[in-house]
């Protein structure tokens, strides 16, 4: 199991010489690949638990990660930062994971979507969705339910949303991670945050419970 130490989920990476790591790696230097363990494994374990339920599963992909990186590190041509090309590899890694699991008991979207009325009006206005779902002007107590509420979407929209607002893909990168059109991921992201807003809204009106 990947358990970097010192290392919290999502914290950035101390600086590096990136330069002077890429060269140790290729030369198979067993401290350089600890380094590279230390520095970015909470960060791509933070983003693999946040595709995947289960924490083996995520501690799984990490391994993977890894090893597909250390395989190819004679490949990598230094065009992102190593930090970004990890995130990456464990980001594919954890949606091929995903792909492979039974997911024919998640719930249906449709639920949580705003309905119109015969009128062709919504029968409960949405409210308007200010910013990302991870952004950091949401108090720290907010932030955490929101994530709790991410964590209760059906899976694709659930992607779909921590690929975008969290993990900060772009529109086109999202769309090649999900192997759809542009268009078709941001009608995904779209949907995802209405359902989202509808799961904080049910829980702000009943009381936080």
């Amino acid at each position: 199991m990947v358990r970097p130490a010192g290392t919290r989920p999502g914290a950035a990476a101390p600086e590096l010489d990136e330069e002077d790591l890429l060269r140790r790696l290729r030369a198979g230097e067993e401290a350089a690949y600890e380094t590279i363990v230390r520095a970015y494994g909470g960060r791509m374990l933070a983003a693999a638990r946040r595709i995947l339920n289960r924490e083996e599963d995520a501690q799984e992909v990490v391994q993977e990660a890894f090893l597909s990186a250390f395989k190819a590190i004679d490949r990598f041509q230094g065009q992102s930062q190593i930090g970004t090309w990890l995130h990456r590899i464990a980001i594919n890694a954890a949606l091929m994971k995903l792909r492979g699991l039974d997911r024919r008991h998640e719930r249906s979207v449709e639920d949580l979507l705003p309905a119109w009325g015969g009128d062709g009006h919504f029968v409960e206005p949405p409210g308007a969705w200010g910013e990302a779902a991870d952004g950091a002007a949401l108090r720290e107590e907010l932030r955490a339910v929101v994530r709790e509420k991410i964590a209760e979407l059906p899976g694709i929209y659930r992607i779909a949303l921590t690929l975008r607002d969290i993990e900060g893909l772009t529109n086109e990168e999202l769309a090649e991670a999900l192997g759809v059109t542009v268009n078709a991921a941001k009608i995904r992201v779209h949907r995802a945050r209405q359902a989202l807003r509808t799961l904080l809204h049910r829980f702000m009106s009943e009381g936080g419970r």
